[in-house]
């Protein structure tokens, strides 16, 4: 057998680089390189792409410890395992990192222009995807790094084109004018679920609406300053106060500027709220706006792109809306138009990205069809879905619903389709200059639209040569929906498939092995749909939700069979861990430094469970520091005594030997399960408490005695295997200080043997052990030495023959010389059942 020996200590600095090199060299990071068999089952995840902003956090670090696990795991299984890595370009995030950075040495994207403020974001980027990658690494990420992709590489580039030319040919995508959510900050528009709410306590104005010919009325606001851009006031129709006002137009003085308002009536307005009548403003209100729609209000947009007032807000033009608001109220109050101000608790709208406050204002922009039917064209969906059309919106939902997609923890399913049945359309274009710019050209003679992957040569309309890009980006969200597919080739490998699947069809021959398979078949067609999608669930609607969508539509098949939704890493004070907030961000290669990146990964998976968040303390993780360096010692352990045994053959012989092995085949079954069922922190705990209480405390310390040092061994190596998924870096190592030509990283998975499960065997052993422990305890609540030899008398007839086969492991674990009584003991000290002790 080949072998060398184990250091005295476990220095995971001086390992673990070196243990992953030879991971990666050795090729098995890759499943073509894999020896499995025929028939094996696949295992995909596509990992969920890091920005490039910047570095990771110990957030991503759970994200891809979880990942991790599972491609080991099923790695071990011998399946077909695939995880596939890459880096998203995180446009808005990524443009504002990079103009933070050139504002403190004076410059900013207007000074440099489009081209050279590119430059500068590929000069960030060059300097922060090296980093992102060599982080990735030093936490054990085992996925394929001959297929890592980058959002704006050239293949997936070419993806974005093709999806968006082939969604605004089914009329999946428009450009409209309609109400979006802005940030003056970003410059640039957000999706609905892009947008966080902050509860703020403020103001809550009742403004006085004088009408001409007509009594008064009163409506009440938090946005003063709006009132300027009322064109409506909604009332009840059940509500007496307003029923001869309703279908009126009316002509409102607000003290230094007019406004005109029609008074109409909607069930959706509460009579008992405020004044219950509503100033309706459709510019700048999503609600607003759809009432403007249904009761064809006029549309007048008084804040502009950079949150100040537009002429249309006369003697407030130019002003912020900070500032307008101030002066807009001290007129209400100078022309007694202000009735009262009381303090109100309300939510307020801010951007995700730099938490500014988010402006509805109208914009021409493109926009996503959630509800516009389609057709789908996979045969196979056509017959479990039972139509051969659908909306986005209907085929995500049941996608879900009917349990195409299983969501853990599955509290989260209903959350997933309350915000499926409120999706409206999506906003897909943003006012930023780095991403994939939209594939839309503008004729500037005849204002035609083209959508096409290039520059047309003339304008489809009037021949015109004088044809300009559209200037703006796709939302990031868009690109990173097709991550699951565009990654593994789309839509150049389907048309291949399509093509390959014409060609087979006229063949009469089976493809013969697994190399002719591999040969004749795309990375899209051996791996998609992917198995499982792990993510936090944070960003269930922002991604996966959309990662659903685009799947059905471009592929008729769903993206994953699974979302694995983890908690967010908390910091002391119990906020999100996040990159663009610094002073929260821990990064996991300083943690990885000093105790090692195993007991990182222990430290982020015990006692985490899907969708629950968690603190991470220092003294949690140098806790698993010393689990490490304990596994560490036992195999240190068991390789010196191996080395002066003479022993080759693998038998139990003992009750020991009988117990461990039943305790071990009963861990592997059980660990099994939970792998299966991804419950990874009650599997790793098991493991634990057997490698720590059971194997440590117990079989190291009799194998002392009974010298049974092969089974110990064969134990620990497959215990080895177990560990594997969760602490890869010392299984490897100590792993290979026995086994010197082979690696663990593609040993099998230790399969259960039911014929070595012995309950009978546990149960006779547990009562050696609880004799022991009651022996250690008198020890230690006397305080009486261990150097002292006690005698200790025992009388149980029942157990009396198990004893004294266990006489030796009783006297030296317990440091006592025992003696059997006939008779019952007069001063018994310790009882136990069916026991009596003298000492």
């Amino acid at each position: 057998m080949d072998k060398k020996e184990l250091p005295k200590t476990y220095q995971p600095k001086e390992v673990e680089d070196k243990i992953y090199k030879t991971w990666e060299e050795s090729g098995f990071f890759n499943p073509d390189n894999l020896k499995v068999k025929k028939k094996a089952k696949k295992f995909v995840i596509s990992m969920p792409p890091p920005n490039v902003t910047g570095e990771l956090h110990i957030g991503h670090a759970l994200a891809l410890t979880i990942e991790d696990i599972m491609t080991r795991y099923h790695r071990l299984k011998g399946e077909i395992t695939l995880w596939l890595p890459g880096v998203d370009h995180a446009a808005i995030a990524t443009q504002n990192v990079v103009e933070k950075k050139l504002a403190k040495v004076g410059l900013n994207k207007e000074n440099l222009g489009r081209e050279k403020f590119l430059e500068k974001i590929n000069e960030h980027i060059d300097t922060t995807r090296p980093i992102i990658e060599s982080q990735i690494r030093k936490l054990g990420s085992s996925c394929d790094w001959s297929r890592e992709a980058y959002t704006l590489d050239e293949n997936l580039s070419q993806a974005v084109k093709t999806m968006f030319i082939k969604m605004y040919r089914d009329g999946l995508i428009y450009r409209g004018y309609r109400i979006v959510n802005w940030c003056p900050n970003c410059g640039s528009t957000l999706a609905d679920d892009e947008v966080n709410y902050k509860e703020e306590l403020g103001k809550f104005y009742y403004i006085k609406y004088n009408l001409e010919d007509a009594k008064p009325i009163v409506v009440a606001t938090t946005r003063p300053e709006t009132k300027i851009g009322d064109t409506g006031v909604a009332v009840h129709p059940n509500d007496k106060r307003y029923q001869d006002l309703i279908g009126k137009t009316f002509t409102v003085n607000l003290g230094k500027i007019k406004i005109q308002v029609k008074i109409f009536a909607d069930k959706q307005v509460d009579p008992e709220f405020g004044t219950g009548a509503i100033g309706v403003t459709p510019a700048h209100s999503l609600i607003d706006w759809q009432w403007a729609q249904k009761y064809g209000l006029e549309m007048k947009k008084i804040i502009d792109e950079k949150g100040n007032m537009t002429s249309e807000a006369g003697p407030y033009a130019g002003l912020s809306v900070k500032l307008a608001r101030e002066r807009f109220v001290e007129d209400l109050k100078s022309f007694g138009l202000l009735e009262k101000v009381d303090d109100y608790e309300h939510n307020i709208s801010l951007c995700y990205r730099c938490s500014s406050i988010i402006e509805p204002l109208p914009s021409r922009q493109w926009f996503v069809a959630v509800d516009k039917e389609f057709a789908i064209k996979n045969k196979e969906l056509v017959k479990k879905y039972g139509q051969n059309k659908t909306t986005l919106k209907k085929i995500a939902k049941w996608a879900v619903e009917k349990n195409e997609i299983e969501i853990i923890p599955p509290r989260f399913k209903k959350n997933y389709l309350t915000w499926m049945d409120n999706l409206y359309d999506w906003c897909i274009s943003r006012q930023v200059w780095f991403g994939h710019q939209i594939p839309v050209w503008h004729c500037q003679g005849c204002q035609t639209v083209a959508v096409s992957e290039t520059t047309p040569a003339t304008c489809p309309a009037c021949g015109s040569r004088n044809l300009v890009q559209d200037t703006d980006t796709l939302d990031t969200w868009f690109s990173s929906a097709l991550w699951t597919f565009s990654t593994l080739g789309w839509p150049i490998a389907d048309a291949q498939n399509q093509k390959s699947k014409t060609c087979l069809a006229n063949e009469s021959r089976r493809v013969k092995n697994q190399k002719d398979e591999k040969e004749k078949k795309s990375d899209l067609e051996r791996f998609h749909p992917t198995t499982v999608m792990e993510t936090g669930y944070d960003i269930l609607f922002f991604w996966v939700a959309r990662m659903i969508i685009a799947s059905y539509y471009a592929l008729g098949e769903k993206p994953f069979e699974t979302v694995y939704l983890h908690g967010l890493i908390r910091d002391i004070m119990g906020q999100k861990m996040s990159k663009s907030r610094p002073e929260t961000s821990v990064n996991p290669i300083s943690v990885v430094e000093k105790y090692g990146a195993d007991a990182l990964r222990l430290s982020l998976i015990i006692g985490t469970t899907a969708g629950a968040d968690i603190k991470i303390l220092p003294e949690k993780i140098a806790g698993y520091a010393k689990f490490i360096n304990k596994l560490y010692n036992i195999g240190r352990f068991i390789q010196l005594q191996e080395f002066v045994s003479k022993q080759n053959k693998i038998e139990a012989k003992t009750l020991a030997d009988r117990w461990l092995l039943s305790r071990f085949h009963n861990l592997i079954e059980s660990v099994t399960k939970k792998f299966d069922s991804f419950q990874f922190s009650a599997a790793i705990e098991e493991l634990y408490e057997f490698s720590w209480h059971e194997l440590a405390d117990w079989s190291v310390e009799i194998s002392k005695i009974e010298k049974n040092y092969e089974l110990l061994k064969n134990c620990y190596l497959n215990l080895l295997k177990l560990l594997h998924p969760f602490i890869p870096f010392v299984s490897e190592t100590i792993w290979q200080s026995f086994e010197e030509k082979k690696m663990l990283i593609i040993e099998n998975w230790p399969k259960a043997e039911e014929k070595l499960i012995d309950k009978n065997s546990e149960a006779q052993f547990e009562i050696i052990k609880n004799l022991i422990t009651e022996i250690r305890n008198y020890r230690s609540q006397n305080k009486i030495d261990w150097k002292t030899t006690l005698t200790l008398k025992i009388h149980s007839p029942k157990q009396e023959k198990l004893i004294s086969q266990q006489k030796e492991i009783i006297e030296k674990l317990a440091k006592v010389e025992l003696q059997l009584s006939k008779e019952k003991l007069k001063s018994a000290k310790i009882k136990l059942k069916e026991i009596e002790m003298e000492i």
